[in-house]
């Protein structure tokens, strides 16, 4: 099971309230009372997520070695803490063309050990916060990733309230990680 840590300058973009301890306590509860946990980040100018449980940590970027010859997708490798790590980049694997229109602060969210044997580290334009649904904010059945081709797990909808007050819907991508990394585990 996944145990996220989170860098001071990130934690500034996680829901009021929320705390580490609570994060880390909290979790195996929540799946268990059938809400979800997600760690959303930006990619262009969309929402995406990922479980929870996937990650290990999120970390500013830093200098990326790289990897001649590799894939368009992965950005090179980096020593974590003495652990060599694969970094992909998300926007390229995803063919996403659109740049952030917003503030960009890349991210690494390192996977935890659960998602592939190697240390991976997926580079996104910004980390947002880890949030819990429920499963009424979760649409899994016409999304899917086991009936197509597109790594998805669902589409969670996430109420917001714009500038004026007025309550509005934003759709949030919940990625299939381990699926994409299994497609391309022979190539990291």
């Amino acid at each position: 099971m996944g145990k996220l840590l989170i860098d001071e300058e990130i934690s500034e973009n996680l829901d009021p309230g929320s705390s580490m301890r609570s994060i880390r306590t909290n979790s195996s509860r929540s799946r268990m009372n059938g809400a979800e946990q997600v760690v959303e980040f930006v990619i262009g100018n969309e929402l995406f997520a990922v479980d929870l449980f996937d990650t290990r940590e999120v970390i500013t970027t830093p200098e990326v070695t790289p990897i001649p010859n590799a894939p368009c997708f992965i950005t090179g490798m980096i020593d974590l803490r003495g652990v060599i790590t694969t970094i992909i980049d998300l926007r390229v694997m995803m063919n996403i063309t659109h740049e952030s229109t917003g503030k960009k602060r890349s991210r690494v969210i390192v996977l935890d050990k659960t998602v592939s044997e190697k240390m991976i580290g997926i580079l996104v334009d910004d980390v947002h916060s880890v949030t819990t649904y429920t499963k009424e904010d979760i649409d899994q059945d016409a999304h899917s990733s086991h009936e197509s081709h597109r790594d998805i797990i669902g589409v969670i909808r996430k109420k917001r309230k714009d500038s004026r007050g007025k309550e509005k819907s934003v759709l949030v991508i919940w990625l299939d990680i381990k699926k994409m990394i299994k497609k391309i585990e022979k190539d990291l």
